[in-house]
């Protein structure tokens, strides 16, 4: 049987990364990590004051198989993709892509004033579902449910259901939760989680607890993986707690990755690679539009 309440298993501090064509990063999670966050792939955070860190962006790239799900806290991103979709996300906003059959796009990071700040999560499709037509849901931060709860905690929901509220991305294979929580100091969150759902945490700002435990503080930019159970509990630290709280059903396949390509076989990762080359790796396009 799960535990009442989840416990943290593992920690994960976060690593310096350069991706794209140089942008600065700190990456929780990625390849060597699977299968514990199955059926997760990846989480990047980005964050600088200095344009230096991450104008160069990430100019036009492939995706087969995921979906990737950028979520800006500050700042620009601009971005553009072989399905004729362009435009800017801001602050709050959050581009939800299916990169199905495949997908090329690119995602820029705008100049700004003060901190660029924001993450990447990538969600793994099952094999049924890696070459379906992709699709692209572009969100602003109005579009997003905010659940005040007593004693000033709030949660804002892009995918999934936080008590009876739902989050305008549905409709996802794995069933994901995503929730954006800010906890006052001293607060306490609480959501019921599905037993035998993978569910982790990252840290934004300050720090708190999980589980009523000092085994489970947390602190700024700390990634945690929870164990089995039937829900995850957070109180704030003196300085007050904000997380995202992720959670979604194991595929329990096997996964095939190479770059930004996720497959289940060798085999599928050469016919994409073979596409790429031969100029055949999207199967739906439409003009690309500048924005």
């Amino acid at each position: 049987m799960p535990d009442p309440v989840r416990s943290i298993t593992r920690r994960y501090p976060g690593v310096p990364t350069v991706e794209g064509a140089g942008v600065r990063l700190r990456r929780s999670f990625s390849h060597p990590e699977v299968p514990l966050f199955d059926p997760f792939l990846l989480l990047d955070r980005f964050g600088s004051t200095n344009p230096a860190d991450y104008l160069a962006g990430f100019p036009w790239h492939p995706h087969r198989g995921i979906e990737t799900v950028t979520y800006v806290l500050g700042g620009q991103v601009a971005h553009g993709d072989t399905l004729g979709n362009s435009g800017v996300i801001g602050p709050g906003d959050v581009q939800w892509m299916n990169a199905g059959s495949g997908i090329i796009h690119q995602e820029m990071p705008q100049r700004t004033e003060g901190r660029l700040e924001g993450f990447q999560l990538w969600v793994n499709r099952p094999a049924r579902e890696k070459m379906s037509t992709p699709a692209y849901r572009g969100l602003t931060s109005a579009e997003f449910p905010t659940v005040e709860l007593d004693g000033g905690a709030r949660a804002t929901v892009v995918a999934g259901r936080y008590r009876d509220v739902a989050g305008p991305v549905d409709g996802i294979p794995v069933d994901p939760l995503y929730l954006d929580v800010r906890i006052p100091p001293g607060g306490a969150f609480e959501h019921p989680t599905h037993p035998g759902y993978t569910v982790f945490a990252h840290a934004v700002e300050g720090d708190g607890s999980f589980a009523g435990t000092d085994a489970g503080r947390v602190g700024d930019g700390e990634t945690v993986l929870f164990g089995d159970g039937d829900s995850v509990r957070a109180v704030a630290g003196p300085a007050g707690f904000r997380f995202l709280l992720v959670s979604g059903r194991p595929l329990h396949e096997p996964v095939a990755w190479y770059g930004p390509i996720v497959m289940n076989t060798r085999a599928e990762l050469q016919t994409a690679m073979r596409e790429l080359d031969r100029g055949e790796f999207v199967h739906h396009r439409r003009p690309i539009v500048e924005g």
